[in-house]
């Protein structure tokens, strides 16, 4: 179900990583009979570090997709990533869905499945483990790890927060 594209932002020369990672049709009972309409979540990154996910409405697939990708630019974060994977272990929360994410030496790969890979593609961090706990939809997923994410630190940011040096926190 996961889609990928990539596309060049309006506003902007640089490059988005587009992936779809859930279609949904929902349908609505009217006296005529039922009417379906479509709902889309959709994650959008740069591969550098920003990532953000829109879900999009509509009664055509399309036009639910473009909606999605509007908001996901909206929302973009900007996330602390190293030279190979992220700083340090994280478990990222949301609704019933829980995310582990925990750093991998270079060549891992990424390892994570569906609505997560696809965060953490879109972000651009190539090698990572990572495991689902609790709920498995969609939703909630792409939430946590978006989650997980923004609570990442970098050692300088953590050295400037406590007034300290680099050297001195990790040793």
């Amino acid at each position: 179900m996961s889609d990928f594209k990539r596309s060049k932002a309006n506003n902007n020369t640089e490059e988005l990583i587009e992936k779809i990672v859930f279609i949904n049709r929902v349908a609505k009972v009217v006296k005529g009979g039922r009417r379906f309409s479509f709902s889309a979540i959709v994650v959008v990154g740069d591969g550098n570090g920003k990532v953000g996910y829109g879900l999009g409405k509509a009664n055509q697939v399309p036009e639910a997709i473009r909606k999605g990708v509007e908001r996901a630019r909206k929302d973009m974060a900007l996330v602390s990533l190293t030279d190979v994977s992220i700083p340090h272990q994280v478990i990222g929360h949301y609704g019933a869905g829980r995310v582990f994410l925990r750093p991998a030496s270079a060549g891992t790969g990424l390892i994570a499945g569906g609505p997560v890979r696809a965060v953490l593609e879109a972000a651009g961090v190539s090698n990572i483990l990572t495991k689902c706990l609790g709920s498995h939809n969609p939703h909630n997923m792409v939430k946590a790890t978006i989650d997980g994410l923004k609570q990442l630190r970098s050692a300088q940011k953590i050295a400037e927060l406590r007034g300290k040096n680099v050297e001195e926190i990790t040793a």
